[in-house]
C-alpha cells in the first residue's frame, strides 16, 4: 500500500514485482494478493491495470474539465469513477493560462497534497471525438454501430456491446487504429425512437450535464427556505405582469408601465422591468455557483429543459409567479414620448405579479382593446379582457384588492403597449438589423409524441417584451459604466470584410448593387432588403445577410452591439437561464451597495466570457440538432411523398433543401440529378446543367420526393419525382443558359466553376 501510494508512476503488477524483487513463482502469489486486496476494498485498478488506494485517484489518469472559477483556477473530475464515495475535484495546473476549457479531456499525472488533489497535464486528448452516440445494427452474427452524427458516414464493427442489443441507442468509444477501428459500448441509452429520446441524444453527444450533484441539490433546498431579506423596495402594489410563451418553464422577467407624472417628462412614461433576483440565492463560490458556471446556460428542448439551476430555484423560488411574493432586481426606467431613455435606477424589490400571460393571450387582449393596432383576423374569443388568462386575475395583487376582470387589459396592458410604441419609435430611428426569419415550434402531447411542427407566429407581444428587455439591458450596461464597475458585455462586432466581399458577389447575381467602400451599418442591410422587395428569393437573401454577420459573444471589453445598433449592451434580464446575466446582477449589487450576493472580488471576466460563450454555442447546437431530429421523425410518415421545398444551399456535390412550412434540411445529391454534367457556379450558388440549362439555385422553389427521414441523425434525403430526369422548373430570377435537350445514358458528373476558398 505504501509503495502504491508513493510511486511517482503508475504502479501495476509488473512495477510492484520489480520493486520487491519477486521471482516468477512469487508473482503468482502477488496476483492472488492483489485480487484479495481489491475484494477487501483496499485498492482499485485503473485503466492499464495500474493500482491505487481505494477511493483515491490513479497516478496517471484521464480527467474532464468541469469548471473554471472566478480566479481562473481549472477544476476537473476523473472521467471514470466507480468508487462508492463522490468523485474528487482536482485542481489542474495549466502550463499556459486559458489553455483548457470546460468539457475538455486531459491526460494528467496526479499528486495528493495537504489541500487535496493536484493534476499536472501531460496531454490534451481529442474532445469527445473518441466517443460516439449511435444505434446498434445486426448483420449476421455481427453488430455494427451507426453514428447519429450526420457527418459520420461510416459504420463501425462493435468489439464489445456490453448488455446492449441491436436497435439500442448507445454511447460508445472508438478503439483500435485505422483501418481496423472498432466501437466499444460504454453505456446503453435505450430506445432511440422512444418519446423524449431525441434530446437525450444531444445531451450525451455534446456532453451537456443533465443531473445535479447531491451537494448542489441540498444547497438549493437550503437557500430556497431563506426569507427575502430586509430593505427591499415594496412593489407588490403595482400590477406587474409577465408575458411569456405558453409553455414557458421559468419566468425571469416581468414588466409594468404608466404615464409619467414628472412635469419634466411631459407625455413620457415610467416603466419597471423586474428581473428574478438570482444573485440573492446563488452566491459566488457556492456549489450552486460552480454548477451554474459549468453549465453556462439552460438548454431548452421540445420535451425537456436542462436548467442552469436546480428546479426548486429555476421553476419555483426564483421564478416570478402570479400572486406570490418574489425577490426581484428592479430596473426603473424613465422614457420620453419619443422613446429615449433619460434615467434609470436599480433596486432590490419584492414583487407580486398580477398575472402570468401567454404571448397569444396578451396579443388577443390588446387587439380587442386597441382595434387600430389589431393584427389581421381580430381578437380571439378567449381574449385576456374576458378574464381567461393563465391563472385567475381575480386573485391578482392589485392595490385595494382584486381588480374587475376587464381592468387587467385596460389598466395594465394598454399602458404597456403605449409606452412600447414610444420605445419602438426610438428603435426604428436607430435602425437595428431587421431579419424576420421563422422559428420552428415542435408541439408534443403529454406522452412526448409529436403533434405538429410549424413556424412560430411572430406577434407584436413578442416585440414589446423584446424592446423592454433591450431597454433594461442598455440601462444595466450604462449603470455599471457610470460606476466604472466590471461589465460582462454582449458583443456583436461588425461583419468582416471577406464576408462583405462574398455578399457583394452574391448580390450581384440578383443584379443588386452593394458598395464595399461605404461605412456598413445595420441599416445598410435593411436597405438592401427594401430594394429587393417582396420576391420569392427574399428569404434566401435574408439568410445570406444573416450568414454575413459575426457571432455574438460575451466579454468585459466593449465593442458595441452591431445588430442592435447600440454602443453599450449587456445581458441583464435572464439570470435564471444565463450565467452572464447573473454576473451582471452581481456587478450591480456590488456597484450600488444593494446588499449580499455581489461580486467576490477576484472574478476573471475575460476567462468567464470565453467559457460561457463556448457553452452558449454548445446549447444552440444541441437545440438545433434536437429540432432536426423531431422534424425528421415527423416527416418519417411522409417518406415517398412529393413535398414542396426551397433550396437553402448549393454545393459541388448537390443541393440542400428545406420542406415548406416544417423545416428540416435534406440533401439532393448531384449524382441523382440526371445523366448530364452539372456545372457549379460558386458566386451565384447554383448548379447549371451543361446541355439542358437546367438550374438549381439557392432560394428556388422545387418539388422533391422525400426518399429518407432518419430521426436518429435528423437527416433527410430527397430524390427527383418520378418522370423527372433532371430537375425543377427553371430559375427565372437569374440569367441562365439556353435550354437544350438532355443527353441520357451518361453518368452524372459535375464541374466546379468559381474562385477557390
Amino acid at each position: 500500500m505504501d509503495f502504491i501510494a508513493s510511486s511517482d508512476k503508475p504502479a501495476g503488477k509488473r512495477e510492484i514485482a520489480r520493486a520487491f524483487g519477486l521471482s516468477a513463482q512469487e508473482k503468482i502469489a502477488l496476483k492472488a494478493l492483489l485480487k484479495d486486496m481489491g475484494d477487501e476494498g483496499l485498492i482499485d485498478s485503473a485503466p492499464g491495470r495500474a493500482f491505487h488506494a481505494a477511493g483515491g485517484v490513479p497516478r496517471v489518469t484521464v480527467l474532464r474539465i468541469v469548471d473554471v472559477d472566478e480566479g481562473g483556477n481549472v477544476w476537473a473530475t476523473p472521467e471514470r469513477w466507480e468508487a462508492d464515495v463522490p468523485a474528487p475535484r482536482l485542481r489542474v495546473r495549466e502550463r499556459k493560462r486559458g489553455a483548457l476549457g470546460v468539457g475538455e479531456r486531459v491526460l494528467v499525472r496526479t499528486e495528493e497534497t495537504g489541500h487535496g488533489w493536484t493534476a499536472h497535464p501531460m496531454k490534451v486528448l481529442a474532445p469527445a471525438s473518441e466517443q460516439m452516440i449511435g444505434v446498434l445494427r445486426r448483420e449476421g452474427e455481427r453488430l455494427w454501430l451507426q453514428a447519429v452524427d450526420k457527418k459520420e458516414r461510416r459504420e463501425f464493427p462493435v468489439s464489445d456491446a456490453g448488455d446492449a442489443e441491436a436497435g439500442d441507442l448507445v454511447l460508445a468509444e472508438k478503439a483500435g487504429r485505422p483501418p481496423r477501428v472498432t466501437a466499444r459500448v460504454v453505456q446503453r441509452l435505450g430506445d432511440p425512437f422512444a418519446p423524449r429520446s431525441f434530446s437525450l441524444i444531444a445531451i450525451h453527444k455534446l456532453g451537456i450535464p443533465d443531473t445535479f450533484a447531491q451537494e448542489t441539490l441540498d444547497e438549493a433546498a437550503q437557500v430556497a427556505r431563506q426569507p427575502l431579506g430586509e430593505g427591499r423596495e415594496d412593489l407588490t402594489h403595482l400590477p406587474i405582469v409577465a408575458i411569456d410563451p405558453a409553455d414557458a418553464r421559468d419566468h425571469d422577467d416581468a414588466v409594468w408601465a404608466a404615464p409619467d407624472d414628472d412635469p419634466a417628462n411631459a407625455g413620457g412614461w415610467k416603466a419597471i422591468v423586474a428581473i428574478a433576483d438570482v444573485s440573492f440565492y446563488v452566491r459566488p463560490g457556492s456549489a450552486l455557483d460552480r454548477e451554474a458556471r459549468a453549465r453556462g446556460n439552460s438548454v431548452y428542448f421540445p420535451d425537456r429543459v436542462v436548467p442552469m439551476l436546480p428546479e426548486i430555484l429555476s421553476a419555483d423560488v426564483c421564478s416570478l409567479k402570479q400572486g406570490e411574493d418574489r425577490a426581484a432586481l428592479a430596473c426603473h426606467l424613465q422614457v420620453t414620448k419619443a422613446g429615449a431613455l433619460t434615467s434609470w435606477r436599480f433596486t432590490r424589490a419584492v414583487v407580486r405579479l398580477a398575472a402570468n400571460i401567454a404571448y397569444e393571450d396578451a396579443q388577443a387582449a390588446i387587439d380587442a382593446l386597441l382595434p387600430e393596432l389589431a393584427r389581421g383576423g381580430g381578437p380571439r374569443p378567449e381574449a385576456v379582457v374576458e378574464g381567461q388568462v393563465r391563472g385567475d386575475p381575480s386573485t391578482a395583487g392589485f392595490a385595494g384588492g382584486p381588480p374587475p376582470r376587464d381592468k387587467l387589459g385596460e389598466d395594465v396592458l394598454v399602458p404597456l403597449w403605449d409606452c412600447w410604441r414610444a420605445l419602438a419609435t426610438a428603435r426604428d430611428r436607430r435602425e437595428p438589423l431587421d431579419l424576420d426569419l421563422p422559428e420552428r415550434r415542435v408541439v408534443l402531447d403529454e406522452k412526448g409524441r409529436i403533434m405538429s411542427v410549424s413556424p412560430r407566429e411572430r406577434l407584436d407581444a413578442h416585440r414589446l417584451i423584446e424592446d423592454y428587455m433591450i431597454a433594461a439591458n442598455v440601462a444595466a450596461a450604462k449603470a455599471l459604466e457610470a460606476k466604472k464597475a466590471p461589465v460582462m458585455y454582449r458583443v456583436h462586432e461588425p461583419p468582416a470584410r471577406e464576408k462583405l466581399v462574398a455578399l457583394k458577389d452574391y448580390l450581384a447575381t440578383f443584379e443588386v448593387a452593394f458598395a464595399l467602400g461605404q461605412v456598413v451599418k445595420p441599416a445598410t442591410f435593411n436597405h438592401i432588403l427594401e430594394r429587393v422587395g417582396d420576391v420569392p428569393y427574399r428569404p434566401e437573401i435574408m439568410e445570406q445577410v444573416l450568414r454575413t454577420q459575426t457571432q455574438a459573444y460575451y466579454a468585459p471589453l466593449n465593442h458595441g452591439h452591431f445588430g442592435l445598433a447600440l454602443g453599450s449592451y449587456a445581458h441583464f434580464t435572464s439570470p435564471i437561464r444565463r450565467y452572464a446575466d447573473l454576473m451582471v446582477h452581481r456587478a450591480l449589487v456590488s456597484a450600488y451597495a444593494l446588499g449580499p450576493g455581489g461580486l467576490a472580488g477576484n472574478e476573471d471576466f475575460e476567462r468567464a466570457g470565453q467559457v460561457i460563450s463556448q457553452l452558449e454555442r454548445r446549447a444552440m447546437e444541441a437545440e438545433r440538432e434536437t429540432i432536426d431530429r423531431y422534424v425528421a421523425a415527423f416527416l418519417a410518415e411522409r417518406v415517398g411523398e412529393i413535398v414542396g421545398a426551397r433550396i437553402t444551399g448549393v454545393t459541388n456535390f448537390g443541393f440542400f433543401a428545406t420542406v415548406d412550412g416544417v423545416g428540416g434540411d435534406g440533401l439532393m445529391p448531384v449524382r441523382d440529378l440526371g445523366g448530364e454534367y452539372f456545372r457549379y457556379e460558386e458566386g451565384a450558388r447554383r448548379l447549371v446543367g451543361e446541355h439542358s440549362g437546367e438550374v438549381y439555385a439557392q432560394g428556388q422553389r422545387v418539388e422533391l420526393r422525400l426518399a429518407e427521414a432518419n430521426p436518429v441523425s435528423g437527416a433527410l434525403r430527397f430524390e427527383l419525382p418520378e418522370g423527372r430526369y433532371g430537375g425543377a422548373a427553371r430559375d427565372t430570377s437569374r440569367r441562365e443558359a439556353p435550354r437544350v435537350l438532355k443527353r441520357r445514358g451518361r453518368p452524372a458528373n459535375i464541374r466546379h466553376q468559381g474562385r477557390k476558398r
